[in-house]
Protein backbone atom coordinates (compact mmCIF):
# COMPACT_ATOMS: atom_id res chain seq x y z
CA UNK A 1 0.00 0.00 0.00
CA UNK A 2 1.38 3.41 -0.98
CA UNK A 3 1.85 6.28 1.46
CA UNK A 4 -0.98 8.17 -0.27
CA UNK A 5 -3.34 5.25 0.26
CA UNK A 6 -2.35 5.03 3.94
CA UNK A 7 -2.84 8.76 4.44
CA UNK A 8 -6.23 8.76 2.71
CA UNK A 9 -7.42 5.80 4.75
CA UNK A 10 -6.30 7.46 7.98
CA UNK A 11 -7.73 10.87 7.08
CA UNK A 12 -11.20 9.55 6.27
CA UNK A 13 -11.17 6.77 8.88
CA UNK A 14 -11.61 4.06 6.25
CA UNK A 15 -12.11 0.58 7.75
CA UNK A 16 -9.21 -1.80 7.15
CA UNK A 17 -11.49 -4.24 5.35
CA UNK A 18 -12.94 -1.63 2.98
CA UNK A 19 -12.26 -1.77 -0.77
CA UNK A 20 -14.87 0.85 -1.74
CA UNK A 21 -15.58 3.70 0.66
CA UNK A 22 -18.13 6.44 -0.05
CA UNK A 23 -19.05 9.28 2.27
CA UNK A 24 -21.50 12.11 1.68
CA UNK A 25 -21.60 11.49 -2.06
CA UNK A 26 -23.65 14.07 -3.90
CA UNK A 27 -24.34 14.52 -7.58
CA UNK A 28 -26.40 17.18 -9.30
CA UNK A 29 -27.33 17.67 -12.92
CA UNK A 30 -28.12 21.36 -13.13
CA UNK A 31 -30.64 22.11 -10.40
CA UNK A 32 -31.63 18.45 -10.05
CA UNK A 33 -29.90 16.70 -7.15
CA UNK A 34 -29.72 12.99 -7.99
CA UNK A 35 -27.53 11.84 -5.09
CA UNK A 36 -28.14 13.51 -1.76
CA UNK A 37 -25.40 12.28 0.55
CA UNK A 38 -24.72 8.57 0.03
CA UNK A 39 -22.61 6.60 2.53
CA UNK A 40 -21.52 3.08 1.54
CA UNK A 41 -18.77 0.66 2.57
CA UNK A 42 -17.94 -2.37 0.43
CA UNK A 43 -15.55 -4.85 2.03
CA UNK A 44 -12.79 -6.39 -0.05
CA UNK A 45 -13.91 -9.67 -1.56
CA UNK A 46 -17.60 -9.05 -0.90
CA UNK A 47 -20.64 -8.64 -3.15
CA UNK A 48 -22.91 -5.66 -2.59
CA UNK A 49 -26.23 -5.49 -4.45
CA UNK A 50 -28.12 -2.22 -4.92
CA UNK A 51 -31.85 -2.22 -5.59
CA UNK A 52 -34.45 0.51 -5.88
CA UNK A 53 -36.95 2.10 -8.24
CA UNK A 54 -35.97 3.76 -11.52
CA UNK A 55 -34.60 7.23 -10.94
CA UNK A 56 -33.40 6.50 -7.42
CA UNK A 57 -29.75 7.26 -8.25
CA UNK A 58 -28.41 3.69 -8.34
CA UNK A 59 -26.69 3.88 -11.73
CA UNK A 60 -25.46 7.41 -11.13
CA UNK A 61 -23.81 6.30 -7.90
CA UNK A 62 -22.14 3.42 -9.71
CA UNK A 63 -20.86 5.78 -12.44
CA UNK A 64 -19.44 8.11 -9.78
CA UNK A 65 -17.33 5.23 -8.44
CA UNK A 66 -15.15 5.18 -11.55
CA UNK A 67 -15.47 8.87 -12.41
CA UNK A 68 -17.77 8.47 -15.39
CA UNK A 69 -19.72 11.11 -13.48
CA UNK A 70 -17.94 13.83 -11.52
CA UNK A 71 -18.85 14.28 -7.87
CA UNK A 72 -20.72 17.36 -6.74
CA UNK A 73 -19.73 16.61 -3.15
CA UNK A 74 -18.37 13.94 -0.84
CA UNK A 75 -15.59 11.42 -1.43
CA UNK A 76 -15.17 7.96 -2.93
CA UNK A 77 -12.04 5.91 -2.31
CA UNK A 78 -11.19 2.65 -4.07
CA UNK A 79 -8.56 0.75 -2.09
CA UNK A 80 -7.56 4.04 -0.49
CA UNK A 81 -7.22 5.93 -3.79
CA UNK A 82 -9.39 8.60 -5.33
CA UNK A 83 -10.29 7.69 -8.91
CA UNK A 84 -10.65 11.04 -10.62
CA UNK A 85 -9.10 13.30 -8.01
CA UNK A 86 -6.22 13.91 -5.66
CA UNK A 87 -6.54 15.66 -2.32
CA UNK A 88 -4.52 18.88 -2.11
CA UNK A 89 -4.93 20.41 1.31
CA UNK A 90 -8.66 20.25 1.93
CA UNK A 91 -9.65 20.37 -1.73
CA UNK A 92 -10.23 17.64 -4.27
CA UNK A 93 -8.40 18.52 -7.49
CA UNK A 94 -9.44 16.71 -10.65
CA UNK A 95 -6.71 14.67 -12.30
CA UNK A 96 -5.59 14.87 -15.91
CA UNK A 97 -7.36 12.46 -18.26
CA UNK A 98 -4.34 10.15 -18.52
CA UNK A 99 -4.16 9.65 -14.76
CA UNK A 100 -7.92 9.20 -14.53
CA UNK A 101 -7.70 6.41 -17.12
CA UNK A 102 -4.87 4.72 -15.22
CA UNK A 103 -6.85 4.63 -11.99
CA UNK A 104 -10.11 3.74 -13.73
CA UNK A 105 -8.37 0.70 -15.21
CA UNK A 106 -8.43 -0.84 -11.73
CA UNK A 107 -12.25 -0.81 -11.69
CA UNK A 108 -14.10 -2.92 -14.21
CA UNK A 109 -17.59 -1.83 -15.23
CA UNK A 110 -20.30 -3.79 -17.03
CA UNK A 111 -23.29 -2.03 -18.56
CA UNK A 112 -26.72 -3.05 -19.82
CA UNK A 113 -25.35 -2.82 -23.36
CA UNK A 114 -22.27 -4.91 -23.96
CA UNK A 115 -20.07 -2.23 -25.57
CA UNK A 116 -17.87 -4.72 -27.40
CA UNK A 117 -15.86 -3.51 -30.39
CA UNK A 118 -17.94 -4.82 -33.29
CA UNK A 119 -15.00 -4.87 -35.76
CA UNK A 120 -12.83 -7.01 -33.45
CA UNK A 121 -12.92 -10.71 -32.71
CA UNK A 122 -13.58 -11.92 -29.17
CA UNK A 123 -9.84 -12.40 -28.62
CA UNK A 124 -9.04 -8.95 -29.96
CA UNK A 125 -11.68 -7.42 -27.66
CA UNK A 126 -10.07 -9.09 -24.64
CA UNK A 127 -6.44 -8.18 -25.32
CA UNK A 128 -6.90 -4.60 -26.56
CA UNK A 129 -6.88 -2.86 -23.17
CA UNK A 130 -4.31 -5.08 -21.40
CA UNK A 131 -1.83 -4.55 -24.25
CA UNK A 132 -2.49 -0.84 -24.85
CA UNK A 133 -3.25 0.39 -21.32
CA UNK A 134 -1.41 -2.01 -19.02
CA UNK A 135 1.40 -2.64 -21.56
CA UNK A 136 1.14 -6.42 -21.09
CA UNK A 137 3.00 -8.57 -23.61
CA UNK A 138 0.61 -9.71 -26.35
CA UNK A 139 1.37 -13.41 -25.91
CA UNK A 140 0.73 -13.13 -22.16
CA UNK A 141 -2.51 -11.20 -22.77
CA UNK A 142 -3.69 -13.87 -25.21
CA UNK A 143 -2.92 -16.65 -22.72
CA UNK A 144 -4.87 -14.81 -20.01
CA UNK A 145 -7.73 -14.26 -22.44
CA UNK A 146 -7.97 -17.96 -23.25
CA UNK A 147 -8.16 -18.79 -19.55
CA UNK A 148 -10.88 -16.19 -18.98
CA UNK A 149 -12.93 -17.28 -21.97
CA UNK A 150 -12.84 -20.85 -20.69
CA UNK A 151 -13.95 -19.57 -17.29
CA UNK A 152 -17.04 -17.90 -18.75
CA UNK A 153 -17.80 -20.90 -20.95
CA UNK A 154 -16.77 -19.37 -24.28
CA UNK A 155 -13.47 -21.05 -25.04
CA UNK A 156 -14.74 -21.94 -28.51
CA UNK A 157 -15.58 -18.34 -29.48
CA UNK A 158 -12.05 -16.92 -29.75
CA UNK A 159 -12.31 -15.98 -33.42
CA UNK A 160 -16.00 -15.02 -33.40
CA UNK A 161 -17.24 -11.46 -33.84
CA UNK A 162 -19.82 -9.93 -31.48
CA UNK A 163 -22.54 -10.05 -34.15
CA UNK A 164 -22.17 -13.83 -34.23
CA UNK A 165 -22.93 -14.16 -30.51
CA UNK A 166 -26.16 -14.13 -28.52
CA UNK A 167 -26.76 -11.34 -26.02
CA UNK A 168 -25.83 -13.60 -23.12
CA UNK A 169 -22.62 -14.62 -24.83
CA UNK A 170 -21.74 -11.00 -25.55
CA UNK A 171 -22.26 -10.07 -21.90
CA UNK A 172 -20.05 -12.97 -20.82
CA UNK A 173 -17.36 -11.76 -23.23
CA UNK A 174 -17.74 -8.29 -21.69
CA UNK A 175 -17.21 -9.79 -18.22
CA UNK A 176 -14.10 -11.64 -19.43
CA UNK A 177 -12.82 -8.42 -21.01
CA UNK A 178 -13.24 -6.57 -17.72
CA UNK A 179 -11.44 -9.36 -15.84
CA UNK A 180 -8.56 -9.21 -18.33
CA UNK A 181 -7.55 -5.89 -16.79
CA UNK A 182 -7.15 -7.60 -13.38
CA UNK A 183 -9.40 -5.06 -11.63
CA UNK A 184 -9.64 -4.57 -7.89
CA UNK A 185 -13.43 -4.39 -8.16
CA UNK A 186 -16.18 -4.97 -10.71
CA UNK A 187 -19.24 -2.74 -11.06
CA UNK A 188 -22.35 -4.13 -12.76
CA UNK A 189 -25.10 -1.78 -13.94
CA UNK A 190 -28.15 -4.01 -14.45
CA UNK A 191 -26.11 -6.46 -16.56
CA UNK A 192 -29.06 -8.72 -17.42
CA UNK A 193 -31.78 -6.15 -18.12
CA UNK A 194 -31.16 -6.09 -21.89
CA UNK A 195 -31.20 -9.89 -22.21
CA UNK A 196 -33.98 -12.23 -23.23
CA UNK A 197 -35.24 -14.10 -20.14
CA UNK A 198 -33.77 -17.44 -21.23
CA UNK A 199 -30.28 -15.89 -21.47
CA UNK A 200 -30.24 -14.27 -18.03
CA UNK A 201 -29.22 -17.44 -16.21
CA UNK A 202 -25.97 -17.95 -18.10
CA UNK A 203 -24.75 -14.47 -17.14
CA UNK A 204 -25.87 -14.83 -13.51
CA UNK A 205 -23.97 -18.13 -13.30
CA UNK A 206 -20.74 -16.37 -14.26
CA UNK A 207 -21.43 -13.68 -11.67
CA UNK A 208 -22.07 -16.34 -9.02
CA UNK A 209 -18.66 -17.81 -9.80
CA UNK A 210 -17.05 -14.39 -9.43
CA UNK A 211 -18.78 -13.80 -6.09
CA UNK A 212 -17.67 -17.14 -4.66
CA UNK A 213 -14.11 -16.58 -5.91
CA UNK A 214 -13.76 -13.41 -3.82
CA UNK A 215 -14.05 -10.69 -6.45
CA UNK A 216 -15.20 -7.39 -4.95
CA UNK A 217 -18.48 -6.63 -6.72
CA UNK A 218 -21.15 -3.92 -6.68
CA UNK A 219 -24.24 -4.94 -8.62
CA UNK A 220 -27.18 -2.71 -9.48
CA UNK A 221 -29.90 -5.23 -10.22
CA UNK A 222 -33.60 -6.01 -10.41
CA UNK A 223 -32.88 -9.69 -9.80
CA UNK A 224 -33.96 -9.82 -6.15
CA UNK A 225 -33.53 -13.59 -5.81
CA UNK A 226 -30.00 -13.29 -7.17
CA UNK A 227 -29.19 -10.46 -4.75
CA UNK A 228 -30.45 -12.59 -1.88
CA UNK A 229 -28.34 -15.56 -3.00
CA UNK A 230 -24.95 -13.99 -3.69
CA UNK A 231 -25.04 -10.67 -1.84
CA UNK A 232 -23.08 -10.02 1.33
CA UNK A 233 -24.81 -6.64 1.61
CA UNK A 234 -28.07 -5.33 0.18
CA UNK A 235 -28.67 -1.60 -0.29
CA UNK A 236 -32.05 -0.08 -1.06
CA UNK A 237 -31.92 3.39 -2.60
CA UNK A 238 -34.75 5.80 -3.24
CA UNK A 239 -34.78 9.47 -4.20
CA UNK A 240 -31.00 9.79 -4.07
CA UNK A 241 -30.41 8.37 -0.59
CA UNK A 242 -29.71 5.01 1.02
CA UNK A 243 -32.98 4.13 2.74
CA UNK A 244 -31.85 0.82 4.20
CA UNK A 245 -28.90 -1.55 4.04
CA UNK A 246 -28.02 -4.84 5.65
CA UNK A 247 -27.93 -8.59 5.22
CA UNK A 248 -29.84 -9.45 2.01
CA UNK A 249 -31.84 -12.34 3.47
CA UNK A 250 -32.86 -10.38 6.55
CA UNK A 251 -33.76 -7.26 4.57
CA UNK A 252 -35.86 -9.16 2.03
CA UNK A 253 -37.67 -11.20 4.68
CA UNK A 254 -38.08 -8.42 7.22
CA UNK A 255 -37.41 -4.91 5.84
CA UNK A 256 -37.29 -2.27 8.54
CA UNK A 257 -38.21 0.75 6.42
CA UNK A 258 -41.81 1.14 5.22
CA UNK A 259 -40.46 2.35 1.86
CA UNK A 260 -38.30 -0.76 1.47
CA UNK A 261 -41.28 -2.92 2.42
CA UNK A 262 -43.46 -1.19 -0.14
CA UNK A 263 -40.88 -1.60 -2.91
CA UNK A 264 -40.24 -5.28 -2.22
CA UNK A 265 -43.95 -6.04 -2.07
CA UNK A 266 -44.24 -4.81 -5.64
CA UNK A 267 -41.28 -6.66 -7.12
CA UNK A 268 -41.39 -10.01 -5.31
Amino acid sequence: MSEAQKLNRARFDVPETSMIFARGVRKSFGVTEVLKGVDVDVAEGSATCIIGPSGSGKSTFLRCMNHLEKLSGGVILIDGNFVGYDLVGDRLIELKDKLVCQRRAEIGMLFQSFNLFSHMTVMENLIEAPVRVRKINKAEAEADALTLLARVGLGDKVTSYPRELSGGQQQRVAIARALAMKPKALLFDEPTSALDPELVGEVLNVMRDLATSGMTMVVVTHEIAFAREIGDQLIFMDDGVVVEKGDPKEMIENPQSPRTREFLSRVL
